[in-house]
């Protein structure tokens, strides 16, 4: 079977001469087209290896005696396309986006176009490099921040390790749910994992309850843990609840963030309007 048959595959290619171009070796080596192969080194999906291995982009990047291209083709992957996040706030070296359900935060070795921080790298003027600082899951949206050098993501990055970003999100969960400002603390992972929340509304015709939750800490898929460990989980949630049978995606939402401003010190508030807040009105 060709390599341009195969939906997934590896190619490792030690370079045993100098001047050539990466695409070069890359079409000696696998049956795709020079022009698909630029497009896969544009998605993320080859690597370059020479001290560090790093992603590798430039068909035209010429290559040294002694180097290593890798190549990770994944059809599927490549062929995904993510919903356009949108430019909130751009103060230069950082920015505020709203990422939108299914993009990623986090690229792997098969490729990085379905990620925020590549969205931004490829769409902001002027052009500029991102950073992430912090995630949100792949099927959550709503406001995210990245960093456009590394001095403000180490600033960005040591706020959210300190716990010292207030994060504020809206979640739709299945029943109703009445809480007062109540404090989860239970452990996931045999980590501490603590959500503060708050019922806003309840909808008892569509058997739904709207919870603001404030996250004191930030585990992985704490709020969706959580709630799902009350016996209320979000509405879409395919992974701790009956996600399958909604005919929604996940409805959790983040709408605020609290930092402090990396070029000023002082408190900055980005806030989604309201009109743009999740609601019990949305379903």
């Amino acid at each position: 079977m060709s390599s341009k048959d195969q939906l997934r595959y590896e190619r490792h290619i030690d370079i045993r001469e100098g001047g050539k171009k990466a695409v070069e070796w890359l079409a000696e080596n696998c049956d795709l087209s020079r022009s698909e192969l630029k497009r896969v080194m544009h998605s993320g999906a080859v690597w370059l290896t020479r001290g560090t291995t790093k992603r590798l982009r430039r068909g035209s990047s010429a290559l040294k005696y002694g180097d290593q291209l890798h190549l990770y083709y994944d059809a599927q992957v490549l062929s995904t396309q993510p919903e356009p996040a949108e430019l909130m706030v751009d103060e230069g070296n950082y920015s505020v986006w709203y990422k939108p359900f299914g993009m990623l935060c986090q690229g792997s070795k098969y490729g990085d176009h379905c990620t925020l921080y590549r969205w931004a790298e490829t769409h902001m003027e002027p052009e500029r490099s991102a950073f992430v600082v912090h995630r949100l899951d792949r099927a959550t949206e709503g406001l995210i921040l990245l960093a456009h050098d590394k001095t403000t993501a180490a600033d960005l990055a040591g706020q959210f390790e300190n716990r010292q970003v207030e994060k504020r999100y809206r979640a739709l969960v299945r029943g109703e749910l009445l809480l007062d400002n109540q404090l989860i603390d239970q452990p996931l992972n045999g980590k501490p994992a603590r959500s503060r929340m708050t019922t806003l509304d309840i909808d008892q015709q569509r058997q739904c309850s709207l919870i603001e939750v404030l996250l004191e800490t930030g585990r992985k898929h704490q709020i969706r843990q959580h709630l799902a460990g009350l016996g209320h989980p979000i509405l879409g949630d395919r992974l701790y609840g009956a996600g399958s049978n909604d005919a929604v995606d996940l409805q959790l939402q983040s709408f605020l963030l609290k930092i402090t401003c990396p070029n000023t010190g002082a408190l900055r508030t980005f806030r989604l309007d309201d009109n743009r807040i999740l609601t019990t009105r949305g379903l």
